[in-house]
């Protein structure tokens, strides 16, 4: 029997600025069986939440002071279910985009990992 909330094989779009951070998140996305595509600028991140097969992304919010929102829309335009993660307040992220998860950074493995797999599987339930 497979397990039906394995991230194994998934396409994660990471978007992330801090090259330490995107290492970091890239190794628990590695971990986690995923195919991590790491980005860390705008342009960059745009194109692939417009043209790449993905299964979710993770956005930090601000990049190199520039906000995510552009990939954040492009995404929901192709219903590409993604995370926030921001060490900013939640407040106007929650405001913007309502229903949406946000992670506050820093963040553990296992809250990027449980939140993307609530992501990917909502309709699972642990009984």
């Amino acid at each position: 029997m497979t397990d039906q909330t394995s991230l194994e094989g998934m396409n994660i779009l990471a978007v992330e600025d801090e090259m330490l951070v995107a290492m970091m998140l890239e190794d628990i996305l590695d971990n986690a069986g995923c195919n991590a595509i790491v980005v860390g600028h705008l342009d960059q991140a745009l194109v692939l939440a417009q043209e790449r097969d993905l299964d979710a992304a993770i956005l930090d919010e601000n990049l190199h002071g520039m906000r995510s929102y552009p990939v954040a829309n492009a995404l929901i335009a192709r219903a590409i279910p993604f995370i926030f993660a921001t060490g900013y307040g939640e407040t106007s992220l929650r405001d913007l985009y309502p229903g949406r998860a946000v992670i506050a950074k820093p963040y553990r493995d296992r809250e990027i990992i449980a939140a993307l797999t609530a992501l990917i599987f909502p309709n699972f339930s642990v009984r």
